[in-house]
């Protein structure tokens, strides 16, 4: 029997299975994805607020020794940053104005990736990748910004 004829009649089940589970998530809508990329990109920078308001005092600390910001004073970085990361995933989870969260939280990460902590760059990377879908693509139709925008304007 030809080896090549056997190869190609063993490897039919397998590519027929590929082509099947690639046909399906071909039909996950974008907007699914939009929204765990919003959830999981949140939850990073919620969780960094409630820690920063757990302990002031620490949080003050935090700025003034470890970050040391330029030209922002130790406790105006503090609220700006702990008020962007409480407020800001909230609005891109619940999608309303998510572009404009999301764009504050990318610009608080290249300040993070160039000022603070630049050997995380990965770890970086992957939540301006994240922010940058969310900044370009909008927060899909699983937002309350699609929800007002088909209401005022009769479109998603």
């Amino acid at each position: 029997m030809n080896t090549l004829a056997l190869s190609q009649s063993s490897s039919a089940p397998l590519i027929s299975r590929l082509t099947a589970t690639r046909a399906m998530l071909g039909r996950v809508p974008q907007s699914v994805f939009s929204l765990l990329f919003r959830v999981s990109v949140a939850a990073v920078f919620f969780k960094s607020g409630l820690v920063k308001i757990q302990s002031w005092e620490t949080t003050l600390g935090l700025f003034r020794d470890e970050y040391a910001l330029p030209l922002l004073p130790t406790n105006v970085a503090a609220y700006l940053g702990t008020t962007a990361e409480l407020v800001c995933p909230v609005l891109i989870v619940l999608g309303l104005f998510a572009r404009f969260g999301a764009a504050a939280l990318f610009g608080m990460t290249m300040v993070i990736q160039f000022l603070v902590y630049p050997e995380n760059w990965a770890e970086h990377l992957m939540w301006a990748s994240l922010l940058g879908f969310i900044i370009s693509r909008g927060p899909g139709t699983l937002s309350l910004d699609a929800v007002i925008a088909h209401r005022l304007f009769g479109r998603a």
